[in-house]
Formats: C-alpha cells, sequence, structure tokens
C-alpha cells in the first residue's frame, strides 16, 4: 500500500508532476535537459521505499515550471555526479537506443545521507546518497516543498544534520520505528497470530521481525567507528571486528583473543529429577523460618524447578524481594513497609487529575500504551481471559506504579509479557509488583532506549555460539545472518513467546537461581540454535528462511531438553582447559572451581557445604535425557559431539 499518499514537488499530496532532475547528457553539453517525474514514499510490507518515475515526455513541458533564477541554480548542480554503471539498487539503466532511463528505486534502509541545497539558491533540490555511496541525480522541486518530503521520511528514518555540513542529513536508524515494531513483534493474541499463520504462515512471522532487525543493524553499525572509515566494497563484520574472542583467520590486532579451533569434547549426559517438592523446601528450613543452606536448594530448582504450589514463596526469593537468610518474621515486617511504599506510589498516579494529565505528555502516553497492551496480553490463559477480568486491572495497576517507581524507563512494549507470569504466581498486587521491580533490576537494560543490553547480549551470544560450532556460525555469516537478529525476541522478553504459560515458569525459576554460570540464558539460545543447526544447514537455508523457520519454532521446544542441553554445554565449555578468556567472562567461570555437579557447593559467606553426590540423579521419574529420551530408571542416550567444525 502507499503511504499516505504521494509525496512529489506540490502541496497536494496526489500523483503529480513537479519532480525534475537536470540532465546535460545533451548533444550540447551547454544546453540542459529537464527531465519530469513523480517521486512518492512507498510502504512495502515492513519496508518503505523512494520511487521516481519519469514523466511521459508528452505530458511534459519544458518550460512551463522555469524559475527565473534557474541559471543560477543549474551553474551549481552541474557538479553532481551520477554512476552510470549497472547496479542493483538505485541506479539508472542504459537501454540499447542510448535512452538513459533515470527511474529509480530504493529501501530507506539504504539510505545514507540527504543532501540539500544552499538557502537562496532558486528552487530546492535532493541529493539522495545510499550506503553503498551511489549517489542518485539530484532531485528538482520547480513547485517547492521539499521539506515536506523530508517530514514524510521522520516518519520512518531518524535524520540529524551533519557536523561537517548542515546542508547534509545524515540517517541514523529506524528508532522512530522502533515503538511499532515492539507492537509488530509482541502484541499478537494467540488466537489472533494462529490465524494470520494458517492464512500466510510467512507473512506472519517475517513481519514481526523485519523492522526490529533493521534497528538493530542500524545500531551495531553506527556503534562501529571503524564502519565509518572503511570503503563501501568492503562488508566489515562487526560482530568479528568488535568483539574479544572472534578473531578468527584473520591478522591478530592489539586487545583481541584469536580463538582457534578449540576441541570442546563430547557434551556430557546431563538429566532432570523432579520439581522440587513442599517437604523438601520444609526440611531446609529452620524453626524461624530460615533458609539453612541455600545452595543445595538452588541446586534442586535448577535440576528440577518447582512445583506449583512452592512458587509463590519460593519466586520471591529467587528474584531477590525476599532475603534468603531471613526469618518468617522478617519477611512479615518487609512486606508490610512494602505494602505502604507500594500504595503511596499508586496514589501518585491515581490521584493525577485529567487537567494535570493533559499538562504530562509521559505519564499520558505510558497510560495509552499500557492500556493497549495489558488488553491484548495472555488472554487466552484463564487468569486474564474475558472482559472485566480482575487479572487485567491488576495488570494494569503494577505497570502504572511501575512507572511511578522508575519514571525515567516508564513502560515500554514488552514489560508486560515480564509481569505477567509473575502477577499469575503470586495471585497479589504488592508481591506481584515487587517481583517484577527486581525482575526488571535484571531486564532493565533491555528496554532502555538505547538497547545496550540487547546489543551486549547478541555480541556474547556470536561469541559463546562460534566457540561451540564456527563453521555454523560462518554458514549463518554467508547468509547475512551472523548478527543472530532471530534471536531478539528471545532475548528480550526472555523466551516469554517460545515456550507455552506453564513451561516459561519452569524455564524462569532455573534461570533465577543463576546456576551453572550467569548469562545461562545465552546458552539457552545455543542449546536451541545448535538442536536446528542440521535443518538450517541442510536445507541450504538462507535470510528469510532462517528467520522464518526459527519464528516457527515458537511453542514446539520441549523446555526440559532445551534446559538439559544448555547444562551439557555449559558443563563442555567449564570443562575446557583452553577455554577463551572472552567466553570466560560472560559465562563468570574464571575463578569458579567448581562444576555443577561436583560434590560440594559454596555458600554466599564463601564457605564450603557439602552436597550430596546423588543430588542430581535421586528423585527422577521421569529423567529427560539431553537428547529428548525419556526413562523412568536411567538415561542410557549419547549425546553427539560438538567438535567445532
Amino acid at each position: 500500500k502507499e503511504l499516505k499518499g504521494i509525496i512529489s514537488g506540490g502541496i497536494n499530496l496526489d500523483l503529480q508532476e513537479g519532480v525534475f532532475i537536470h540532465s546535460s547528457c545533451g548533444k550540447n553539453d551547454d544546453q540542459d535537459n529537464l527531465i519530469a517525474g513523480v517521486l512518492r514514499v512507498i510502504e512495502k510490507d515492513s519496508s518503505s521505499v523512494v520511487e521516481w518515475t519519469q514523466t511521459p515526455k508528452e505530458k511534459f513541458s519544458r518550460g512551463a515550471d522555469r524559475p527565473s533564477s534557474y541559471e543560477a541554480e543549474w551553474d551549481m548542480v552541474t557538479t553532481v555526479s551520477f554512476k552510470k554503471k549497472p547496479h542493483s539498487n538505485g541506479d539508472a539503466t542504459t537501454h540499447a537506443n542510448g535512452e538513459s532511463k533515470w527511474s529509480f528505486l530504493f529501501s530507506l534502509t539504504d539510505l545514507k545521507s540527504i543532501k540539500q541545497n544552499k538557502e537562496g539558491m532558486g528552487w530546492s533540490y535532493l541529493v539522495f546518497c545510499l550506503k553503498d555511496d551511489v549517489r542518485l541525480p539530484a532531485l528538482h522541486f520547480h513547485r517547492g516543498d521539499s521539506k515536506l518530503l523530508i517530514k514524510c521520511l521522520e516518519k520512518h528514518v531518524v535524520l540529524s544534520e551533519s557536523p561537517q555540513d548542515k546542508r547534509i542529513l545524515l540517517v541514523n536508524s529506524q528508532n522512530k520505528s522502533l515503538s511499532q515494531s515492539f507492537e509488530n513483534l509482541l502484541d499478537e493474541p494467540s488466537y489472533g497470530l494462529l490465524q494470520k499463520l494458517k492464512k500466510d504462515p510467512y507473512t506472519a512471522t517475517m513481519g514481526r521481525f523485519s523492522k526490529v532487525t533493521n534497528y538493530i543493524f542500524d545500531s551495531f553499525r553506527l556503534t562501529d567507528p571503524s564502519t565509518q572509515r572503511r570503503p563501501p566494497s568492503e562488508m566489515a563484520d562487526f560482530l568479528n571486528d568488535a568483539i574479544p574472542g572472534l578473531k578468527i583467520n584473520q591478522q591478530e590486532e592489539p586487545g583481541f583473543e584469536v580463538i582457534t579451533r578449540i576441541d570442546l569434547g563430547k557434551q556430557p549426559e546431563v538429566s532432570r529429577r523432579e520439581p522440587v517438592s513442599a517437604e523438601e523446601w520444609a526440611k531446609n528450613m529452620d524453626s524461624e523460618g530460615r533458609i539453612l543452606n541455600v545452595d543445595y536448594i538452588k541446586q534442586l530448582i535448577f535440576k528440577g524447578g518447582l512445583c506449583h504450589t512452592l512458587r509463590k514463596e519460593a519466586w520471591k526469593f529467587l528474584l531477590g524481594y525476599f532475603p534468603w537468610n531471613s526469618t518468617k518474621e522478617e519477611r512479615a515486617n518487609l512486606q508490610k513497609r512494602k505494602t505502604d511504599e507500594y500504595f503511596r506510589m499508586k496514589l501518585q498516579w491515581k490521584s493525577v487529575s485529567e487537567e494535570q494529565e493533559k499538562r504530562n505528555s509521559r505519564l499520558r502516553d505510558y497510560r495509552s500504551l499500557i492500556e493497549k497492551d495489558v488488553n491484548r496480553t495472555d488472554r487466552t490463559n484463564k487468569f486474564y481471559e474475558g472482559e472485566d477480568n480482575p487479572g487485567l486491572i491488576l495488570l494494569h495497576d503494577i505497570l502504572m506504579t511501575y512507572c511511578m517507581y522508575d519514571f525515567d524507563l516508564g513502560y515500554v512494549q514488552g514489560m508486560s509479557d515480564l509481569l505477567s507470569p509473575v502477577l499469575y504466581v503470586m495471585e497479589n498486587e504488592v508481591d506481584a509488583f515487587w517481583c517484577f521491580v527486581s525482575y526488571m533490576d535484571q531486564m532493565h537494560q533491555n528496554f532502555e532506549e538505547q538497547m545496550q543490553g540487547m546489543k551486549t547480549q547478541l555480541i556474547q551470544l556470536s561469541t559463546l555460539l562460534r566457540l561451540l560450532d564456527s563453521g555454523f556460525c560462518s554458514y549463518l555469516e554467508s547468509q547475512d545472518s551472523g548478527y543472530l537478529y532471530f534471536c531478539f525476541r528471545w532475548l528480550l522478553i526472555r523466551f516469554k513467546r517460545e515456550f507455552s504459560f506453564q513451561d516459561i515458569l519452569r524455564l524462569w525459576e532455573v534461570m533465577w537461581t543463576e546456576l551453572p554460570c550467569q548469562n545461562f540464558h545465552l546458552l539457552l539460545c545455543c542449546a536451541i540454535l545448535e538442536s536446528e543447526k542440521q535443518q538450517i544447514m541442510d536445507k541450504h537455508y538462507g535470510f528469510n528462511e532462517i528467520l522464518k523457520h526459527v519464528n516457527e519454532l515458537s511453542m514446539k521446544i520441549d523446555v526440559e531438553y532445551i534446559l538439559c542441553k544448555a547444562e551439557a554445554i555449559s558443563m563442555q565449555m567449564m570443562n575446557c582447559k583452553e577455554l577463551p578468556q572472552a567466553v570466560s567472562e560472560i559465562l563468570g567461570i574464571e575463578s569458579r572451581s567448581v562444576t555443577p555437579d561436583s560434590d560440594t557447593t559454596e555458600d554466599e559467606s564463601g564457605a564450603m557445604l557439602s552436597c550430596p553426590a546423588s543430588l542430581y540423579q535421586s528423585i527422577s521419574t521421569p529423567v529427560i535425557a539431553a537428547n529428548g529420551t525419556r526413562d523412568s530408571t536411567q538415561q542410557t542416550s549419547e549425546t553427539q559431539s560438538l567438535t567445532p567444525a
């Protein structure tokens, strides 16, 4: 569809002529030719394009729009060059009869800069420069209103003046579309998404990621200053150039660690146990309500999760709302204080009058976005389904109160996905709020405007994946997928849309133990990708097919299998004697001397505590092996070797 009509040189947004190319390609170079055309900004699916098409000669009268200042303007624009070599995007083609077809079309994602004319130099003109340094011919607006086009483009890209030349507008990134990108990425109720998938699975899965990945791609380009100095012919890989530990088969540079072909050995066999029971939990608590052996209970949770009746209490410890060494009485006093604090903050937005809110655009925007998101969050879950659902009211109130708690961040789409399971488990407004606050402390950087947390995690994931399987990484890079954009949603909301609601409860509580290493969620990503790599490579998937395939994994991943595989990968890496420093730092194991299957663990004070050697095998019915097989007695499966290709 066309976006709000057609942009041309006239004020009317209907189809109009009036945008000219001044060509000096006539028989006499001193005589210019005016080529009339129409300029359009068209939205096509997930991206926008700019198109200029030539007006038929019979409809164009050469001197009709020619102002008196024409000669002065023409003297200046003759210096603008236009590459005539064949090009796939944004270039003209020459026909056999020698006539040049000046029409062009390019995607806004390929736009690098826009050069404007000097003030007071007659009619306005614009020169588009693309990222591969192709310069399009100057477009002259004989009827004025070039600023109208600029305003239209600013709806899709962010333009800023060049420090060197105020006439040049630099295209930074598509973060103007970021909010809409999150909406496309996160907002579909599952029943609506299923309907779209049935009708058109490709569009339904791809449409949600294209804008976000364009944003991240441009962000990566901008954070690498060296890309500004490299020739356009060099396709520089930001990940390989900017991350310690990713310089492979290249000349070593100062500050970079070279990762060679390291043999990680076979992945160990890993099994899981049953969820922690209420009896096990109670046995590990003294008469005053203190947890006796924190490390031991974390190990139990990591290996099997929690039975649902325990979650309401245990999650408060896992998320940091309750201190692990607190007594029952201390926790009751803490809840009382936190209840008072919560309702004071809630009163702040509840007491804002309509007149006040009219003068507070940020609060107004937060409220509007929250109301929109709440109405489509987990609506197929009984806790949130139906109209006037009390769960939705609590979801709304907690998110509004969080805006008062952290007004700088406020509300960003995706945060409702993080709150929903927490509220479902807590069934209490105050407890859910403070647990959500603790969770957001971990996830805060994912939602900040610069999204530094997302960039860092994608970089770290690339580092881990390259160590695990450099051949697979090379394949992804050959398909323009080396930036791992398809993992964006996994990381943004911690797999919330990839697993069923009940599975995500299990996955989150396991991750919150912070075992067996930090950034275990990145190893979960590695486990999923490792499981899918054979199909991706055997079927020679390209960029679009990879993105589509990964999106279609949603709700099809076995949570217990992936947890086993991720743990096996962690043990495989931690047992490696030649583990690169970059990987050690990501996993936080530089000084770690105890692996998850050791007989001892270390408590918060550093003291060594005994831990039963049979911990991982006890109460293990059913056992979930790393290859996904189930056995009620013991694990007999073998795992595949992950020697880097």
